[in-house]
């Protein structure tokens, strides 16, 4: 995955490569490279419809069992993962987030379902927690062989990267409230890698990263005003958690025994926010877990194979452990 060669600083519409149209949606000109789902390598991967109203499916992702091993087949972690782009960019398709699955699946291993969700602002918030919901529902239902025969529903994880850490977290605010409807799947924690928040104020790692050349805040400005409902600013729930109280969702949290894991760098203009975030859970006293390393940019894993390398490890230690 390559970065446009557009300041962002310059013209952060253009670095997305995005139109405004006069009716309220946009024009995405930037096309990213896209690839089908794949019976060759040592991932198998299929899509598989969810609505066809809205038109959401999901991409699964399983790893293949060694045709020497005549020992029977051990269920594997699941892993329910929603992909980056500001809610207005990005597919469960693209070839970067394909392969980033891949590896996810093959190194901890695990069950992985990539969500393909609506984008604003065509749809707007909370249409993508809304068709990501349903996703975590239509598991553990569907009846799909690759989810029943290898999947081990007990030991559910919710992942995202940037927009898709936003809803990892927000997914489960909801999904707490609800364990039982969602049974036989049980969530043990949310992974949220690099999770994307924002705010009106801007935080000191925002005012410092103000010209950084990957993700400016100017340009998580844009997103958060085609992503959030219109007329709300970025001190909504949906961008700031720290504007809401949540405690008695906490509470649940706590009680249910989930974990969180927040992974980020300080090279992510974001960092103080998810730094604040963990800060946050602990205090409510929920088990939650930073790990922030130094340098790095925002997704740094999906351009960097030496960092997802780490990213893989710390995932699989913290599946493994629960």
């Amino acid at each position: 995955m390559e970065l446009p060669q557009i300041d962002p600083i310059a013209d952060p519409s253009g670095y997305l490569g995005i139109i405004r149209n006069p009716d309220g949606s946009i024009t995405r000109t930037l096309k990213l490279p896209e690839c089908p789902a794949s019976s060759d390598g040592a991932v198998l991967s299929k899509d598989i419809p969810i609505n066809k109203e809205t038109n959401t499916w999901a991409r699964v992702y399983l790893p293949r069992r060694p045709e020497s091993s005549a020992a029977p087949a051990t269920k594997l972690p699941l892993l329910i993962y929603y992909h980056g782009g500001g809610f207005i960019l990005g597919s469960a398709a693209a070839s970067f987030i394909h392969k980033f699955c891949c590896e996810i699946a093959s190194e901890i291993p695990a069950v992985v379902v990539s969500v393909e969700y609506r984008l604003a602002p065509e749809h707007r918030l909370p249409a993508a927690y809304n068709d990501c919901m349903e996703a975590l529902e239509w598991v553990g239902t569907t009846g799909e062989e690759w989810l029943t025969d290898s999947a081990d529903f007990s030991k559910c994880f919710l992942m995202g990267t940037s927009a898709g850490g936003n809803i990892a977290y927000h997914v489960g605010l909801r999904a707490v409230t609800c364990v039982d409807r969602l049974m036989p799947v049980k969530i043990q924690g949310l992974i949220l890698h690099h999770p994307y928040f924002g705010g009106v104020e801007r935080t000191p790692s925002e005012v410092r990263l103000t010209n950084d050349k990957v993700f400016p805040p100017c340009v998580a400005d844009v997103m958060w005003d085609l992503g959030l409902p219109i007329g709300v600013d970025r001190d909504h729930e949906y961008s700031n958690p720290m504007t809401t109280e949540r405690s008695h969702d906490f509470e649940k949290l706590r009680d249910q025994g989930w974990r969180v894991l927040a992974t980020g760098c300080d090279g992510d203009p974001m960092v103080d926010r998810q730094i604040g975030l963990v800060k946050m859970l602990k205090e409510k006293g929920v088990d939650a877990v930073g790990e922030f390393s130094e340098g790095g940019f925002h997704g740094v894993e999906h351009f960097d194979a030496s960092k997802a390398k780490i990213l893989y490890s710390v995932v699989k230690n913290f599946v493994l452990s629960l």
